[in-house]
C-alpha cells in the first residue's frame, strides 16, 4: 500500500503543480490552460482514491478537512470546466474565472500543508 500511495501522492502534487503553475504562468493575461483543466481532473481522481486507500488501511483521516479540500476541489474543477468552455467557444475567459482557478488551487494546497 505504501507504493501506491507513494504513487497517488506525486500524482495529486504534479496535478495541483500544474493548476498553479499555469496560474503563474499567465497571470498577466489570465486564461484556463489545459494542463490546469488536467490538473484539476488529475488532483480530483488521486484525492479520492487515497481517501480510499487512508480508509482501507483503517488510519482515521481528518473528515472535516477532506471534505473542505474535496469541495474546494470541485470548485477548481467547474471554474477550469467553464473556462476551457468558453476558450473552446473562442470567447474570452473571464479574469476572475481564470485566477479563481489557480487561487483556489493554492488555497487547497495550503489547506492541505498547513492544516494538521
Amino acid at each position: 500500500m505504501d507504493v501506491l500511495t507513494t504513487i497517488l501522492v506525486t500524482i495529486h502534487v504534479v496535478s495541483a503543480a500544474a493548476i498553479v503553475g499555469g496560474w503563474f504562468a499567465h497571470f498577466r493575461n489570465p486564461t484556463v490552460t489545459a494542463s490546469q483543466w488536467i490538473g484539476s481532473i488529475g488532483m480530483i481522481l488521486t484525492g479520492i482514491a487515497l481517501f480510499g486507500v487512508a480508509m482501507a488501511t483503517w488510519e482515521d483521516p481528518n473528515h472535516m478537512k477532506l471534505g473542505i479540500k474535496f469541495l474546494i476541489g470541485v470548485i477548481v474543477f467547474v471554474a477550469a470546466l467553464l473556462g476551457r468552455r468558453r476558450l473552446n467557444r473562442g470567447e474570452a475567459v473571464p479574469t476572475g474565472l481564470a485566477h479563481a482557478v489557480g487561487g483556489l488551487g493554492l488555497v487547497n494546497m495550503l489547506i492541505a500543508l498547513l492544516w494538521h
